[in-house]
């Protein structure tokens, strides 16, 4: 796909892989639509972008989601290009998950990109063409200790999104999947639960971290070729990255 002069709208634009994303596309000449709650970030990067539009947006609450496809396709007409990147994670123990914990973190980082998909889906069939790109997490590719909630709504996620492209072929809709390695944000952070232990097990990998703007380099690679799937997981712990 060509993104100069492509609408794109990215979730969780406000920081790291999201913010990266955008200014990523912004760069190549999309328009960019930003999504996240964060509106004082959204609005600072929608600043400093060429063509962007922030919209204030919990993609969990599906009538904000709504409000904000029916806002992009009002101010510019098209939608072209999903990021699905909102996402959080819960380091935790199998025995001590809160089931609550857990029931949150599915809701945003499964249930979220799927209504997501389901709402700008009308418009990319009207047009011909679409592209999405899910991003999941290369957590899954090895089994870690506490990261069993966490990765079993990014295994969820590669799912929804495998089965996605198999019913989206034949309207050319490509949907991807993009796995990311351990990545300097803000995911820590805003954990749901377990921020100490989260570090404790980062620690030792800490200086293979990776940055966000590599990620936004291989999902705009994504978009462009309409692949099944990218990784930045290093081949010592099951992906396919050698850099």
């Amino acid at each position: 796909m060509e993104l100069k002069g492509s609408v794109a709208i990215v979730t969780g634009a406000s920081s790291g892989i999201g913010a990266a994303t955008a200014r990523a596309l912004s760069a190549a000449g999309a328009k960019v639509v930003l999504l996240a709650r964060r509106e004082d970030r959204m609005r600072k990067l929608a600043e400093e972008l060429n063509d962007a539009v922030a919209i204030r947006c919990d993609v969990t609450d599906e009538g904000q989601v709504d409000q904000a496809v029916k806002q992009t396709l009002e101010a510019l007409g098209r939608i072209d290009i999903l990021v699905n990147n909102a996402g959080q994670g819960l380091h935790s123990p199998i025995e001590e998950i809160k089931p609550n914990d857990f029931r949150d973190i599915l809701e945003l980082n499964v249930v979220a990109p799927l209504v997501v998909m389901q709402h700008v889906l009308p418009a990319m069939r009207k047009q011909g063409e679409g592209r999405i790109v899910n991003v999941s997490s290369g957590i899954w590719f090895h089994p870690l200790a506490e990261s069993g909630a966490y990765a079993a709504t990014k295994a969820a996620l590669s799912t929804l999104a495998g089965v996605a492209r198999v019913e989206l072929e034949e309207a050319n809709i490509k949907v991807s999947v993009m796995y990311p390695f351990i990545t300097e944000t803000e995911l820590v952070d805003s954990i749901k639960a377990g921020k100490n232990s989260a570090r404790k097990a980062e620690a030792p990998i800490a200086d293979e971290r990776q940055s966000p703007e590599l990620v936004a380099t291989k999902i705009l690679e994504l978009i462009r070729s309409g692949e099944e799937r990218a990784d930045l997981v290093p081949v010592k712990y099951g992906g396919s990255y050698e850099g």
